[in-house]
């Protein structure tokens, strides 16, 4: 059974602190399955997004949370991030925004991206 999306997010919280890497979350959404995007600000007027992998990536494990970065990991003008999750808001109402404040764009996934 898959951790609820705001206990997974705590958790994620504190890992982010831990590294001493600010992160908030910029939207709530549905506190047990809500889809977590993720935004790594760059503090340099760029960003990169992390969105929820498909469930084709998680066939080993679904259970398990993945993330698989958006414009192949790209860094982008943090405007265009930024219109990137409000155009996913359109689309699911429910989802997580959290952002990292992180110069070298860090997001503290470790084993938990996939290939786009």
């Amino acid at each position: 059974m898959r951790l609820k999306s705001s206990i997974w997010i705590s958790a994620y919280i504190r890992r982010c602190e831990q590294s001493h890497a600010p992160v908030m979350v910029v939207r709530r959404g549905e506190d047990a399955a809500g889809a977590i995007y993720i935004k790594v600000n760059r503090l340099d007027g760029t960003a990169t997004i992390l969105a929820p992998a498909p469930q084709t990536a998680l066939s080993d494990h679904p259970e398990s949370r993945r993330w698989m970065p958006l414009r192949d990991g790209s860094v982008m003008p943090e405007p265009d991030a930024d219109n990137i999750l409000t155009r996913e808001i359109s689309f699911d109402p429910d989802i997580w925004i959290l952002e990292i404040e992180d110069r070298q764009g860090r997001d503290f996934l470790d084993d938990e991206k996939v290939e786009g």
